[in-house]
């Protein structure tokens, strides 16, 4: 029934299947790619007419992580898949990206790549794999794909790289490193790394080429026995003609445009020029027109490119290795906890960073299960931006793309959450485009969270590189522009500390490039990051030693895992009760960790109070501030530490006699007492008389002592030896009643065990 087809090969220790054949036989091209015990299914389906009319190639690329694969159930309310998450957006990305390049100019015809995880074993990452079954399926299905290309993950632990880590592997390691490359050239590079040299990265990247080769001939070897017929390409027409003719007519005019180097000005000559050589084309057919408009941006391309390569002038008048003019401010915002204004060129972010308490982390529902993060980056893309009128809602994938890539810049050099227990968030609002936008949240979102007073490793930088390549002739462009980005062959972002990288990520619009050019570049970003940086520290050059006025504080402190129940209360009492009264929010771990916040020292001061109190013993001989809660006949109740109670007795109010307890204190006053005792069954005796009531200071206990009675000494007060009768024989005590009564009476409710005694 099934004709099916399989590839094995040994690859990063274990074993990687490519099977074709068994599932999903409507679709052009469809493939299972296994490693380990994570399965994930990719299908290609392509339209075989194009729409008439259209002049763009509409590839739609979905990664789908279905909550089976990893034996979970979806939350919520629906209890099924919904919109994408932050991660299968990344992912569809991740595939998109490299594959996209491969397919023929002039090729329009409308293609669906959709990849879902189907099996999941916690240890091999299905985002990978998914890339390599999504080369697969395109290389049987017959569509004219110049693939394939093989994908792979790269760790870095104690010197050693390696091929395909496992997620404790990459947490543990420096480097998390995907590469997509053919069997000759790399593609596409994301990472993040803990501040590691060039070296160590270009080491990395060799690497993955290496173990991307194996998975290519995989891929090979199943095409060699499932593949489909190839398509037809219909005959692409010479437009050699119309070239020459738009060239005659506007080739000086777009000469002329690309020498302004404002970008509004050059924009508008532009506009024109494309005017009137739209107009020349007024009367052909359609396609004709829709050819000239490519034909148009192919002679922009030519004329950039090649004013690059023969004398190294670019558009705004800057050498290859030329950083354009930066300025930068921080505390931008009275009212952020912190805030910069960066700005490079013609592009600038406004990065403000919020400081937030542990309930304000970030909720991830995923293959991993549920977890928090405490770091987060959104980055915003209003059409203003660029002086254009268009969408303006919710974060599309490019946002949500840009935002994750300076993400992982930043992430290596934060404090960990035992250092800085806050939650944080930097948010990068683009006011101005003009290339390498993410590069410059980077900037910003650095000196942001540095003015908000997080007390980061190293500051962090970031500069886009772009890459001019005809033949054997290249030019490796620092800082791009937006045009230079357009018009060239890479987009090459780079970014990290004095020390080292912290994130790169390269797309390459041709069919790869060499390790020669990725040295090239990786040397002369490392000396725009330097440059940037000392511009940033003009600005502020380490970390603000205060929070903003308008941060929460947080004060950490760990008490003994048995006392939790304590702070907890029933069904969490005590600790409503606590947040209630102090206003302070109070969070506590398993592990006895309790974390207090607020933006008002003194509602910390109170929950931290009434918590010690819950867990702590008092101590004899010390001085306390405490309330007094109820009187009774033979002295005051009083309540101290937030959650000890103890008993002033009559006596040990004043040195003097005291008729009654009330001429003394009141319930609600405040008093400060000193601990005498502590039984064995936790009861507290308490003094007033031996503290000074304003200043809490320990007096001298002026009480004469008692005389000895007669018959001989009576011993210390409070220790009266054991009674004895008139011949000096220990009487017979009478038995005990039920319910803690002696001879003596009941004894008194709340009384510590001194009181309970026989008395003389």
């Amino acid at each position: 029934m099934f004709d099916t087809k399989k590839v094995e090969i040994q690859w990063g220790g274990q074993t990687l299947t490519l099977e074709t054949g068994r599932v999903a036989r409507q679709a052009n091209g469809a493939v299972m790619a296994t490693l380990g015990e994570t399965v994930v299914l990719c299908a290609v389906t392509a339209a075989r007419s194009v729409k008439e009319g259209q002049d763009f190639f509409p590839l739609t690329v979905h990664y789908q992580e279905k909550y089976s694969a990893a034996g979970r159930i979806p939350g919520g309310f629906f209890k099924r898949e919904r919109g994408a998450t932050e991660k299968e957006t990344l992912t569809s990305r991740l595939i998109d990206r490299p594959i996209r390049p491969l397919f023929p100019e002039g090729f329009y015809n409308e293609i669906n790549v959709i990849c879902q995880v189907l099996s999941y074993d916690g240890e091999n990452e299905p985002d990978v794999l998914a890339m390599v079954a999504a080369s697969a399926a395109l290389t049987i299905s017959g569509v004219p794909f110049m693939g394939p290309i093989g994908a792979a993950r790269v760790g870095y632990v104690d010197g050693e790289y390696i091929l395909n880590p496992t997620n404790d592997q990459v947490k543990a390691g420096e480097l998390d490193l995907v590469v997509a490359a053919t069997g000759n050239a790399v593609m596409m590079v994301e990472s993040e790394a803990k501040e590691l040299s060039e070296e160590v990265m270009l080491g990395a990247v060799q690497f993955a080429h290496k173990a991307c080769r194996e998975a290519v001939n995989a891929i090979i070897d199943l095409a060699e026995q499932a593949a489909k017929d190839p398509w037809e390409m219909a005959a692409q027409a010479d437009l050699t003609a119309a070239k020459d003719k738009l060239k005659k007519l506007i080739g000086k005019d777009i000469a002329a445009a690309y020498k302004v180097t404002d970008k509004s000005k050059r924009s508008n000559l532009l506009n024109e020029a494309r005017a009137k050589g739209k107009a020349a084309f007024a009367d052909a057919a359609p396609q004709d027109q829709m050819a000239a408009g490519k034909l148009m941006k192919k002679l922009e391309a030519e004329i950039v490119r090649g004013a690059i390569l023969k004398d190294g002038q670019r558009i705004d008048g800057r050498t290859t290795t030329q950083i354009r003019p930066i300025e930068a401010m921080v505390h931008f915002l009275p009212r952020a906890h912190g805030s910069a204004l960066f700005t490079r060129g013609e592009t600038q972010s406004i990065c403000t960073t919020t400081l937030g308490t542990r309930d304000a982390e970030q909720m991830i529902d995923g293959l991993n299960g549920l977890n928090y993060e405490h770091f987060m980056l959104h980055y915003n893309f209003p059409p203003y931006s660029v002086g254009e009128v268009g969408r303006f809602g919710a974060p599309g994938r490019r946002e949500v793309g840009h935002g994750k890539l300076a993400w992982r810049a930043l992430h290596p050099v934060l404090p960990t959450k035992e250092e800085f227990p806050y939650t944080i968030r930097v948010l990068s609002d683009i006011t101005e485009s003009n290339g390498s936008s993410s590069m410059a949240t980077v900037c910003g979102g650095s000196l942001s969270m540095m003015d908000a007073g997080v007390p980061l490793k190293r500051p962090v930088s970031g500069i886009a590189m772009g890459l001019i390549l005809e033949g054997k002739d290249f030019a490796v462009l620092s800082d791009i522009l937006g045009d230079e980005d357009h018009l060239g062959d890479m987009d090459f972002k780079v970014a990290g500390t004095s020390e080292g990288i912290t994130t790169m990520q390269m797309d390459i619009k041709i069919a790869g490039i060499t390790e020669e050019i990725m040295r090239v570049a990786l040397n002369q970003a490392k000396e725009g990051r330097a440059h940037i940086l000392g511009e940033m520290a003009k600005a502020l050059d380490h970390t603000r030693e205060e929070l903003s006025a308008h941060a929460p504080r947080i004060e950490t402190f760990t008490i003994d895992k048995s006392k939790i129940r304590e702070v907890i209360g029933t069904g969490g009492k005590v600790i409503r009760e606590i947040v209630a009264t102090t206003g302070a929010k109070v969070d506590i771990d398993d592990e006895g960790v309790i974390k207090v916040s607020s933006s008002d020292p003194a509602q910390i001061e109170a929950a931290i109070a009434w918590i010690k109190g819950l867990v702590e013993e008092a101590e004899v001989g010390k001085i306390y501030t405490g309330k007094v809660v109820n009187l009774v006949d033979f002295g005051a109740f009083v309540n101290f530490m937030g959650g000890k109670d103890g008993l002033v007795h009559v006596s040990e109010m004043r040195n003097e006699r005291v008729e009654k307890v009330s001429d003394v204190v009141s319930e609600g006053q405040e008093v400060k007492v000193k601990v005498l005792e502590i039984d064995p069954r936790g009861k507290v005796r308490l003094s007033m008389r031996v503290v000074d009531q304003e200043t809490g200071a320990e007096l001298e206990d002026t009480r004469p002592a008692r005389e000895p009675r007669e018959g001989g000494d009576r011993g210390p007060r409070g220790d009266r030896g054991p009674r004895r009768d008139g011949g000096g024989e220990r009487a017979e005590r009478a038995p005990r009643r039920e319910g803690g009564t002696d001879d003596n009476g009941p004894a008194p409710e709340f009384a510590p065990a001194f009181l309970t005694g026989d008395r003389d």
